[in-house]
């Protein structure tokens, strides 16, 4: 047996312990019984550190060790695994296991406790859960690098090679740029929002128009699974195995139908991953980043134009004939891309969800450099919502408590969902040189762009990095000025064009 097999034997059993884990986690947020939690959280943790056991065991350290010795005996694909595999060993390598298994248990706890906390409105719930995180993060951080400014590392966990000074340069582009044209846009719209938009959309009615968009989108239910949650996200094992969930708001249609074509994105991503790469580590998507652009680019690029609508209002129409009667396609159109100063990140329109983003970015960045305590989070997150969107926060479910990544301790994920838009801006205009983009959406193809995307950023898995992605698409490095143009035209178009 050489090294590299007994590298992949042990990679093998790590993706045995990383299925159930993630079995048992998809299973947590769809439809495990409220009650359940604390015994298996109990039950996890144990298997949790049965995983962290293998992952840093010396036998696994000095056979990638060995391997990255003999880089000249290995195939380009097998030192990616290599390398892969050594950075995720660095993340926890240095961790006691004792405090890796407690901070296991700790956010199978606090995800449940985020969602009773956001329906009862109550911060100081989930507020001992929140601190805890943070502490045993900050803790993670210092294992990890004693130089390293703490964000930085976390930053990096999501987007190989960003850190704090590419952020902060690209959010003060979207400042300097964005912020007046919202401004400019806010000033100009039609005072009244449709009154339609509100109104109430059978929840049935709703599931039977997803399960429409997912023949739409070409999404292959061999592979994948629709479920209902609190929070809509995608989870995959390898490509054969991606599932999504969307939540129902009957007094808001638009909640349903774009985070389904938003997860769609996530979920199209992991399917399209090419099939060699199942077993391995490089079976997922390159990077958060480019996983959202994905998701931005058929969410709002595609799911947000006049062109697909055109091919899907009647659809729609004739499941909501009462509430959309009088709605013609171009009112319709308007209303997808309504623009206002809103509360919810994941239901605010593509111009100001970056400013959403800008928010928990500086939130994060204080948290994690300048040592701000939780107590004064939700009063600094409400703040800044009314200095960036003008609103005033009345209710933790409107503000600190509406997102679930921080009950999972994903310090650092935020920032990726502005560049991820940035990044699909980019793409769009490298893939509108070479497909009618708006012809085939009319035509409802969208399968010509699934595989468009297949062949160049999804079969690749994590082979590539972002920004090796970016310059083989585009052949340039990342520009944000091209989100910045791809929004400025649209809604000039749709607002201030007379």
């Amino acid at each position: 047996m050489t090294r590299f097999d007994e590298f992949k034997d042990i990679q093998k059993k790590l993706k045995a312990y990383g299925l159930v884990l993630n079995i048992a986690s998809w299973d947590s947020n769809t439809e495990a019984p409220k009650d359940c939690f604390p015994y298996r959280s109990e039950m996890l943790s144990i298997i949790s550190g049965e995983h962290f056991s293998l992952m840093t065991s010396q036998t696994y350290q000095d056979i990638i060790r060995d391997l990255l010795d003999q880089q000249d005996d290995l195939s380009e694909t097998q030192y990616k695994e290599v390398e892969k595999a050594k950075k995720s060993l660095d993340k926890i390598v240095k961790i006691p296991k004792h405090e890796y298994v407690e901070f296991s248990k700790l956010r199978n706890m606090a995800n449940r406790v985020w969602e009773e906390a956001r329906e009862n409105e109550d911060f100081e719930q989930f507020k001992p859960y929140l601190e805890k995180i943070i502490d045993f993060q900050k803790k993670m951080v210092s294992y990890r690098s004693s130089t390293t400014q703490p964000y930085n590392v976390l930053l990096d966990d999501y987007e190989e090679g960003m850190d704090m000074d590419k952020y902060d340069h690209f959010f003060q582009t979207i400042k300097d740029e964005l912020v007046p044209f919202v401004q400019d846009i806010l000033n100009n719209k039609p005072k009244e929002k449709p009154s339609y938009i509100t109104e109430s959309f059978p929840k049935q009615k709703q599931k039977q128009f997803v399960e429409y968009l997912l023949e739409v989108f070409d999404y292959n239910l061999n592979r994948g699974v629709l479920k209902e949650s609190a929070h809509p996200f995608t989870w995959n094992t390898h490509s054969k195995d991606v599932r999504l969930t969307v939540r129902y708001l009957e007094n808001y249609v638009f909640s349903s139908i774009f985070a389904a074509i938003h997860e769609l994105g996530h979920a199209l991503y992991e399917q399209q991953v090419d099939e060699m790469f199942d077993m391995t580590n490089l079976n997922s998507g390159a990077s958060m980043g480019i996983h959202e652009s994905q998701s931005r680019f058929y969410e709002n690029i595609i799911g947000r134009s006049k062109a697909f609508w055109e091919a899907h209002f009647d659809k729609l129409k004739t499941l909501f004939s009462h509430q959309l009667k009088d709605v013609e396609i171009d009112d319709f159109y308007h209303a997808i891309n309504w623009v206002e100063e809103s509360f919810i990140r994941v239901e605010a329109d593509e111009l100001t969800y970056p400013l959403h983003i800008l928010l928990r970015y500086e939130l994060e960045r204080a948290i994690f450099n300048d040592g701000i305590s939780v107590d004064a989070l939700p009063e600094l997150w409400n703040k800044k919502m009314k200095s960036y969107l003008n609103v005033d926060v009345e209710k933790p479910s409107d503000g600190i408590l509406q997102d679930v990544h921080w009950s999972g301790g994903a310090f650092g994920y935020f920032p990726t969902y502005a560049l991820g838009s940035a990044y699909a801006a980019q793409l769009y205009y490298a893939m509108k040189e070479a497909l009618d983009i708006e012809k085939l959406v009319k035509d409802n193809n969208i399968k010509a762009i699934n595989t468009w995307l297949k062949e160049n950023i999804h079969c690749f898995g994590s082979r590539l990095k972002p920004e090796e992605i970016i310059q083989k698409v585009t052949n340039e490095p990342f520009n944000p000025k091209y989100y910045i143009r791809y929004l400025k035209e649209k809604y000039t178009e749709l607002y201030l064009k007379k």
